[in-house]
């Protein structure tokens, strides 16, 4: 397989059943419409059966459907973006494998096992059994933590308590095994597919490798496989839509305080931010090793240019009639000294403290208009000032 053929999307059981259904059209196109489709199959029926049910805007219940917002968060911004975001992990990550082989990085007596790494990671990404998988996960596992852990236990337009659990109602059976699957599928293949391009990773990090010390990324050359997280910034930013529309229902309909879910939000984003950069730390034995290397060898040749240099201009060697304003000597020393800064500066990750931040604010981003339930707008204005000041 060439790097041209790598893509985490294009492959699998479900883009397969896409493609005959016709609601996707290979590669990507009619992706838009894919999403329009899917988010209707589980929005629409819960608003007509909770119509028909008399919980769509009061009545009985404590929480109409039309008053929900987890829901509605959940399934008209959280799962469009979801599926629209294959798009954008196809256009930039595809590129980043390409790099490997165009920067020089690994080297022409590992190329075929470069390819094979690629055709291991498609394989992986087309595996059937993976995918039934994870559908007999859903509706075991995660049918059990949707039932006791998230559904609120009071009235609401899906179900009521019974003392031993939630009795779902018409909409809510569609919710519980129709949507919340639908929803719960598309999130866990995108799991999968970092777990793929993670192995596929980590497969690399086991060549070869032709990494260059004093290459100005500060990581020998790998700085862009720590820009290819920034792909999944829309996984994220849907990730932090679905917390922050569990945390608005708590708020306004649950009674609690916005203040009560500080730690979680905090913790939220914390680990998805690990979750997407923690794994690259496989590079840091090449990069740390790189960066030894590097300043044994330029150390060296520092010593030597650096004797030269004093030889020269401090020991009297300089010929007679050179300047030393505007000799071509010391531009020499203050590249050098550039290049050795450089291999001195090296960073023991192939990203830096700017991806932290970057994909930090991607997540935690939905959760901003929920501040308004604690201070003024006007507030939340100056202080977002302050912090980007």
């Amino acid at each position: 397989m060439l790097p041209s053929d790598f893509s985490l999307v294009l492959g699998g059981p479900l883009y397969q059943l896409y493609v005959r259904s016709r609601i996707l059209k290979p590669p990507l196109d009619l992706v838009q419409w894919r999403a329009i489709v899917i988010a209707a199959v589980a929005w629409l029926p819960l608003l007509v059966l909770s119509l028909i049910g008399r919980s769509a805007t009061g009545g009985a219940v404590a929480l109409p459907f039309l008053h929900d917002i987890e829901t509605h968060v959940r399934f008209l911004i959280a799962l469009p973006i979801l599926i629209l975001a294959e798009i954008v992990v196809h256009q930039r990550i595809r590129p980043v494998v390409e790099q490997f082989v165009d920067r020089g990085i690994v080297v022409p007596e590992e190329v075929p096992a470069f390819h094979a790494a690629i055709a291991s990671a498609l394989r992986l990404r087309n595996s059937v059994a993976l995918e039934v998988g994870l559908i007999v996960l859903i509706y075991t596992v995660g049918h059990w933590v949707w039932r006791e852990q998230i559904a609120l236990h009071r009235a609401t337009w899906y179900g009521t308590p019974d003392g031993a659990g939630v009795r779902l109602t018409l909409s809510g059976y569609w919710y519980a095994f129709v949507s919340i699957p639908i929803f719960q599928l598309i999130l866990l293949r995108w799991y999968l597919r970092l777990f793929v391009w993670f192995s596929f990773l980590w497969r690399v990090s086991r060549l070869k490798l032709r990494l260059i010390p004093t290459h100005p990324d500060r990581a020998a050359g790998l700085g862009f496989v720590g820009v290819s997280a920034y792909a999944f910034e829309p996984v994220l930013f849907a990730q932090g839509a679905m917390l922050a529309g569990l945390i608005a229902s708590r708020v306004f309909y649950g009674g609690q305080s916005l203040l009560t879910f500080k730690v979680d939000a905090a913790g939220f984003v914390a680990f998805f931010v690990l979750f997407m950069l923690a794994p690259l730390v496989m590079f840091t034995p090449l990069l740390v090793e790189a960066r030894r290397r590097g300043l044994r060898e330029y150390g060296v040749l520092a010593s030597r240019h650096a004797q030269e240099f004093d030889d020269k201009w401090i020991r009297g060697g300089v010929p007679a009639g050179e300047l030393l304003v505007g000799n071509p000597d010391i531009s020499s020393w203050a590249d050098f000294d550039s290049g050795f800064e450089t291999v001195r500066d090296m960073r023991p990750v192939p990203f830096g403290l700017d991806a932290v931040i970057r994909l930090a604010a991607v997540t935690a981003a939905p959760l901003l208009p929920l501040t308004l339930t604690i201070m003024p707008f006007e507030e939340v204005v100056t202080r977002l000032i302050k912090v980007l000041l």
